[in-house]
């Protein structure tokens, strides 16, 4: 995402800490994405080092809303990411080619990105409905709009990471945080 505001950034001398800032808030996203990416699959060092590098939202949502049951192995995994990169990269090519064609004042296509991660977080709950986490981050979200008005996504997100911690590294804080339709709890 930060190729979409480094040029505006470039262009607007925007000083070099508000860089690093905006850099950061951009990519925090990725802190979520390591916790849980199975990279421990990969066996040869370069190619964890690939996966490290080549770990995008893409990437990320197509590994996690395979079923739990399916050991992906460390080749698997590389091949995704190998693919995904080739589409972001062909994507933006055939993108750029085509922005020269598009009308500047076309509306609506911004509305792409969005619609995109909807459809990755529909994918990703069919394979672990557990309703517990849209339902903390929507509680952090409305906390956040409500308190923190001008920081929204980063105390919200902030917040449901450390929850995210909590629960992977206290495997009974999960399990009671944890809830499904049909469960005993639900």
């Amino acid at each position: 995402s930060m190729e979409f505001l480094a040029i505006p950034m470039v262009l607007n001398n925007t000083s070099v800490a508000a860089s690093i800032i905006t850099g950061f808030m951009v990519n925090f996203r990725h802190m979520f994405y390591g916790l849980t990416f199975p990279r421990h699959r990969i066996n040869s060092g370069p190619g964890k080092v690939y996966s490290t590098y080549a770990l995008t939202d893409e990437s990320y949502a197509i590994v996690s809303a395979m079923p739990r049951d399916l050991q992906l192995t460390g080749p698997r995994i590389l091949s995704i990411q190998i693919l995904c990169q080739l589409a972001w990269v062909g994507g933006g090519i055939i993108g750029a080619l085509a922005g020269r064609i598009i009308p500047p004042n076309l509306e609506g296509l911004e509305f792409a990105l969005v619609a995109l991660f909807v459809v990755l977080m529909m994918d990703s709950f069919k394979n672990n409905q557990d309703y517990s986490l849209p339902l903390t981050a929507g509680v952090f979200g409305i906390i956040a709009a409500v308190i923190f008005p001008n920081q929204i996504l980063m105390v919200a997100l902030t917040a449901y990471l450390a929850v995210l911690l909590l629960r992977f590294y206290s495997p009974q804080l999960d399990e009671k945080m944890e809830w499904r339709r049909g469960s005993k709890d639900a």
